[in-house]
């Protein structure tokens, strides 16, 4: 069975967890779409903290019966992977667009230039950059 402490910690704990993350959103510092996975992740955790049975029962069938809050500390580690794979995938689209952006931003640069001298610019600095994916 799962000590009543650990349940009551685990419980601020999420609910902490979710009214830093409402917070963040409040205040423009964080997303609404990144902030879904905070929330759902303080959701879950929260509703496995209060749902004591329901916890010794999923410990059960994973078999930790012996400790069943390490299924907190799993799940939290689950979300923890699920949120930073994410934003691994965010960050590298980022990336890619940072690239076309910096190529376009020489090639108009290149353009301008050339106008600014009188010459004219060679095909290069007006071929259009490819689209972004």
């Amino acid at each position: 069975m799962t000590p009543l402490r650990i349940s009551i910690a685990a419980s601020i704990a999420s609910i902490l967890l979710i009214l830093v993350v409402l917070e963040l959103i409040r205040g423009r510092r964080l997303k609404e779409r990144y902030a879904l996975l905070w929330l759902v992740t303080g959701v879950v955790l929260l509703v496995l903290s209060l749902w004591r049975d329901g916890l010794n029962t999923i410990a059960g069938w994973l078999g930790v019966s012996g400790y069943p809050p390490a299924i907190l500390f799993a799940a939290a580690i689950l979300f923890v992977i699920i949120v930073l794979l994410h934003y691994s995938t965010v960050l590298s689209r980022l990336d890619d667009e940072k690239t076309l952006l910096a190529q376009d931003l020489a090639l108009l640069r290149q353009r301008i230039d050339a106008l600014e001298h009188g010459t004219t610019p060679s095909p290069d600095a007006t071929a259009p950059s490819p689209p972004a994916d």
